[in-house]
């Protein structure tokens, strides 16, 4: 018999880029804080919070954001009944640089923490791994975070707010929020069944003021992924949500995912397209930041599942991979997207 030392059977792991998990992970609780120009949009209702300081009571917009953070995970898991003691990890992310809003926000946690970097698909990438974690055993409660702030990202990847620079079309407007969830080995659902992890995928777009057209290929990747690692159509789920692609790249996603022969239209939505009034609200191409999908899910998804209102939908937050460097120094943008499958329930 051949000797098996040494080698790993990947019983959970589908096709290219899927794992399905044998012990869904439940999420147990959710939490969303926004701020002022969040809530006078079309979800107010549904964020734990809304902030009329945009400083949240500090001095810096990197303060503000960390403060954000804080708050946000903390009323995270009050609201599952547990306490941070109960937590085994926490799992953040952010756009500021060295993960800096996260770090910072944690640090009184003294909880166990692993600071990520997937720019605005940082909450899919949280989530992804909390699960794996949870399922394989290594952890009961795990909590997956991402914020954003707008002043914040403005001062770090385009112009200073003092500046009035005018915006592009294309350009997309920076959430300020935070969405955090718990995963639990045990719960009622709703039920993390699956993920899909994204590559980076470079179109050659440079552009950093058209974000969804950067993001759009690595959404459509992924999702396509998805479907073929696990056999699936896009029929299988009620709604299939990505990160902040905007206008421009929701119309990119669909058009690339339709030449993979996969027609999402019907099902698709952004939550770049659902946290403002676009109309009402001057925010060009939609919503973006790791904020953005974190609180809309947090808040508004959450919410659905729960009611049952939506039972199976498959999570893309999606990432631009540029820095302040990389775009000075003529670099492309690649992208980077993650895909979470969620069941209001498991049979």
């Amino acid at each position: 018999m051949a000797s098996t030392k040494g080698k790993f059977c990947m019983t959970k792991h589908y096709g290219d880029a899927s794992v399905k998990f044998t012990n869904p992970p439940s999420i147990i609780s959710a939490a969303a804080i926004v701020g002022q120009k969040e809530g006078d949009g079309p979800l107010a209702a549904y964020f734990d919070e809304i902030s009329q300081d945009i400083l949240f009571g500090k001095e810096t917009w990197e303060q503000a954001e960390s403060e954000l953070m804080r708050r946000t995970v903390e009323l995270a898991v009050q609201k599952s009944g547990k306490t941070m003691a109960d937590v085994n990890y926490i799992f953040a992310g952010d756009l500021l640089n060295q993960t800096s809003g996260s770090v910072y926000g944690a640090r009184s946690s003294g909880r166990p923490f692993f600071g990520l970097f997937g720019a605005c698909s940082a909450m899919g990438e949280g989530m992804s791994l909390a699960a794996m974690l949870v399922d394989g055993g290594f952890a009961d409660y795990v909590v997956a975070n991402a914020s954003s702030h707008f002043c914040g990202a403005e001062k770090t990847f385009r112009f200073p707010l003092e500046l009035g620079t005018q915006r592009a079309p294309t350009a997309s407007w920076t959430v300020t929020g935070d969405g955090a969830v718990l995963l639990a080995a045990y719960g009622d659902g709703p039920y993390v069944t699956a993920a899909t992890t994204g590559a980076i995928v470079d179109m050659g777009q440079k552009d950093a003021n058209n974000m969804g057209a950067a993001m759009a290929p690595a959404a459509a990747d992924v999702i396509a992924k998805h479907f073929r690692d696990l056999n699936l159509l896009p029929t299988h789920y009620d709604a299939i949500v990505t990160g902040d692609l905007g206008t421009v790249g929701s119309t990119l996603l669909i058009q690339l995912l339709q030449d993979e022969g996969f027609d999402i239209k019907s099902r698709h939505n952004d939550c770049g397209l659902l946290i403002y009034d676009r109309e009402k609200q001057d925010v060009h191409a939609g919503g973006s930041g790791c904020g953005c999908s974190a609180a809309v899910f947090a808040a508004y998804f959450y919410d659905k599942l729960k009611k049952g209102e939506i039972n199976k939908m498959l999570f893309v937050p999606t990432g631009a991979l540029h820095s302040v460097v990389t775009i000075q120094q003529g670099e492309t943008i690649p992208g980077i997207a993650h895909a979470v499958a969620i069941e209001r329930s498991i049979s």
